[in-house]
């Protein structure tokens, strides 16, 4: 009993206390704006920095923010000018319906030091809603003995706006027999009414058709019509009466579906079909009919689905009693609905500070407002926090409240407190909510980030697509908030002469390492980059890791025949002698492929020959030679097609074309080298040995130098001329072309080349491969022996 009457103290403290720095936190009168609906978003509504005698600076300075109920976020503050402005188009009708005047009540927070200020913006209407009414078309049915004067209820029209926009009169068209009156409800909502003037006479004009129209009192005026079609009648002289003109009944939001709430009840003098009478609900809204239904025989009013006093508090029902011959009375049923504690208290959190560092003195953690959607006892609440904890709550204005810390916190002995804050209600029985908010303490940054690993290796394939994902790089920090988050950046490379960044790219936040481009391994095999990772804190602590990017090669590379030439002025042309033997080396076929391993193993096969079965070509070398004996039956001249294909997934291939011719006498398949040659012969020929590299070489140069010399050499040699093979000029297409420049070999083939021509031509053909180190690089080695010598180049 002592812990519940101390508890009761301190909650009646609390409330005091609220209720006396409300008006020392509120520091400033209230005013009141206005502004039009539906004004687009950004309007200015007022200058608040004047209205509150401070300067714009002081806004930001102070913290200031608009807080409306519920949370609605109707209005942005500008801290740069001061103004309020709207942010959104506001609907007077969505906001308050038929309230008028409509209201939208917010506070303006200053939180350093706290401060709040109450205002008000009157929203004013536009005419904006035509009348409309719920029924296009009437049916009515009057007896032509129906006397002038006699009023007859029609359907009315609704306008959603308010004051003087709403709906003002009704008129009818032709008026011959009728007017019609305009007549108030209870509610201010108008109604018509229609009088006969002139007596109807049914053998004369059996129907009628007028219009109605509904004006509101805009400028300029709105208007709404419905057809009214009027049967004539004969006989039916009694309409039905109710027993009461207005029936009023009060319902729990709470009843339960389908409980009758008010039975009706109409009489008619009548006899037969005439007095027979059934009820039906008059021109009811699409709300009424989802909510109440009405038994056509027993006239009693039920719910069809829940009521809610915080949604709708009252109903106006109009009810019609109809009897057989067509004739109605008309009553009126107000429902007024009854509040119970259904609405548990609700809180809506401002701000909240955390984390907080641990060395802060007293210190705002939260600002927060509680309500409650009922009414009277039922909305009124009241808010506490768990009594073991080093924070405080303190009343402010308009049930605002701060949660504050009683004094600096120790991270170490506590990093994080979990508030539980409980806001309860006054009703009956009382209702509660319970809000969790967790406040963390901070700590200085004293650790820097660290790396999963000191160095990273990347593989990905090469002619990747741009932004391709290649890998992650990942640190941690121990610290904790700001002073754990880690942003990663490309340091700059050792080697300047490497384009970092329009290689490679990382996202910030997260570590990911993407390639900005393309990437070819015939240019560019391999390159190593620094990261950094460095934390948020102050001052900010970093680390370092290495990455190394290794390109894999990807068979985008074709076979390029480097002999016998494919695009020369001329076609090579090889003699063989009729009496050579099987397996004769007529010619070898040369061809490189600008990729590496099994993608640039090459194999050899022979795709077309004039005569099939006479030459074969060897798959693993490219040699071509005889496959039988020859005889004099064979065809002089033949033009073999030699297909040259990769290992690579999928194989690329070209072709070959030679042009073989069997002759009689010749028994070379070749000119024989400068060391086994007689030495005239040795003195009319020129044997120059061409180093054909595939690889990244900085080669247009270079091999416009070497074709130069080839051709200098051919115009000086002497030699007879035994065959001829025309020199394409320019560089081998696809192969020879550097595009790093990085000067790199990967592998090198070599070749002995054969100048044919005499001192005014320059030509010369390719014979057989030489060992490849045979000479050292960019020498030149000449025989003094032979007035020819030898020419073996390689480059790199």
């Amino acid at each position: 009993m002592e812990a519940g009457g101390e508890r009761f103290l301190r909650q009646r403290q609390v409330l005091l206390l609220f209720v006396f720095l409300g008006g020392s936190l509120a520091g400033c009168e209230s005013r009141r704006y206005s502004v039009a609906e539906e004004k687009e978003r950004g309007f200015l509504i007022a200058n608040l920095a004047k209205d509150l005698g401070l300067r714009v600076e002081e806004l930001a300075a102070r913290g200031a923010q608009v807080v409306s109920k519920w949370n609605k976020q109707h209005f942005q503050l500008s801290h740069q000018t001061g103004d309020l402005l709207l942010n959104e188009k506001l609907d007077r009708e969505e906001l308050c319906g038929p309230t008028e005047p409509c209201i939208l009540h917010f506070q303006i927070l200053l939180q350093n030091p706290l401060q709040f200020v109450t205002n008000d913006l009157h929203i004013i209407d536009v005419n904006d809603h035509s009348p409309v009414f719920f029924e296009n078309e009437m049916h009515l049915k009057i007896l032509e003995s129906t006397l002038p004067g006699t009023v007859i209820p029609l359907g009315n029209a609704e306008d959603l706006d308010v004051g003087r926009n709403s709906l003002q009169n009704y008129t009818i068209t032709p008026n011959s027999h009728f007017h019609v009156l305009t007549r108030s409800r209870r509610d201010g909502r108008k109604y018509p009414e229609l009088v006969l003037d002139k007596a109807l006479d049914r053998e004369e004009q059996p129907e009628l058709s007028l219009t109605l129209t509904a004006l509101d009192g805009g400028a300029p005026p709105r208007s709404g019509t419905a057809q009214i079609n009027i049967q004539v009648l004969d006989i039916n002289d009694n309409a039905p009466e109710f027993a009461q003109p207005l029936y009023e009944a009060a319902v729990l939001e709470n009843t339960p579906v389908n409980s009758v709430i008010v039975t009706v009840s109409a009489s008619d003098l009548d006899t037969g079909s005439f007095g027979t009478i059934s009820y039906a609900f008059f021109h009811a809204s699409e709300e009424i009919r989802k909510t109440f239904q009405l038994n056509p025989i027993t006239g009693d009013m039920q719910l069809v689905k829940y009521l809610n006093f915080e949604a709708i508090n009252s109903y106006e029902v109009d009810i019609e009693a109809k009897d057989g011959g067509g004739l109605s009375g008309k009553s009126t049923v107000i429902v007024q609905v009854v509040d119970v504690n259904d609405n548990p208290p609700e809180l809506t959190l401002s701000s909240v500070n955390s984390p907080i560092p641990e060395n802060s003195g007293e210190t705002v953690l939260a600002v927060f407002s509680v309500s409650d959607l009922d009414s009277g006892d039922n909305g009124r609440v009241m808010c506490s926090i768990e009594n073991n904890l080093p924070f405080v709550l303190k009343p402010s204005v308009e049930n605002f409240y701060t949660l504050v810390s009683e004094g600096a916190l120790d991270r170490e002995t506590r990093s994080e407190y979990n508030i539980t804050i409980t806001v309860t209600d006054l009703g009956t029985p009382r209702l509660k909510t319970e809000y969790n908010i967790t406040v963390l303490v901070s700590d200085v940054n004293d650790n820097a980030p660290a790396f999963t690993q000191t160095s990273y290796t990347l593989f990905v394939r090469e002619n990747n697509s741009p932004a391709l994902h290649i890998g992650s790089v990942r640190a941690t920090d121990r610290d904790s908030g700001t002073n754990a988050q880690v942003t990663y950046s490309l340091l700059p490379p050792q080697d300047p002469h490497l384009p970092l960044a329009s290689l490679v790219s990382i996202n910030a936040d997260n570590g990911h390492l993407f390639a900005l481009r393309s990437l070819d391994y015939e240019a560019l095999q391999a390159f190593e980059f620094r990261v950094g990772a460095t934390d948020r804190g102050s001052p900010a602590l970093s680390s370092e890791a290495l990455v190394r990017v290794r390109v894999l090669d990807a068979n985008d590379n074709s076979p390029f025949v480097l002999y016998p030439l494919q695009n020369g002025s001329a076609p090579c042309t090889e003699l063989v002698p009729r009496a050579a033997e099987p397996g004769y080396l007529v010619t070898k076929v040369v061809a490189v492929d600008g990729d590496s391993g099994q993608n640039a193993w090459l194999s050899y096969q022979l795709l077309k020959a004039t005569e099939p079965g006479l030459f074969g070509v060897w798959a693993h070398n490219g040699e071509v030679r005889t496959a039988r004996l020859l005889s004099e039956r064979d065809v002089a001249k033949h033009r073999l097609v030699v297909l040259v294909k990769d290992n690579g997934e999928p194989p690329r291939s070209a072709t070959a074309t030679l042009h073989v011719l069997l002759v009689d006498g010749f028994s070379q398949p070749y000119l024989p080298l400068p060391e086994a040659a007689p030495a005239q012969a040795q003195a009319d020929s020129l044997t120059v040995y061409l180093v054909v590299a595939l690889a990244s070489v900085s080669s247009l140069f270079l091999l416009s130098v070497l074709l130069f010399v080839a051709v200098r050499l051919c115009r000086r040699s002497r030699a007879a001329s035994v065959g001829r093979c025309s020199v394409p000029e320019g560089p081998f297409p696809g192969h020879l072309v550097d595009v790093s420049g990085s000067g790199t070999l990967s592998q090198s083939y070599q070749y002995e080349v054969c100048l044919t021509g005499g001192s005014e031509t320059n030509e010369f053909k390719f014979l057989k491969p030489i060992i490849p180190n045979f000479v050292a690089q960019g020498a030149e080695r000449v025989s003094e022996a032979n007035p020819s010598f030898r020419k073996s180049f390689e480059f790199s």
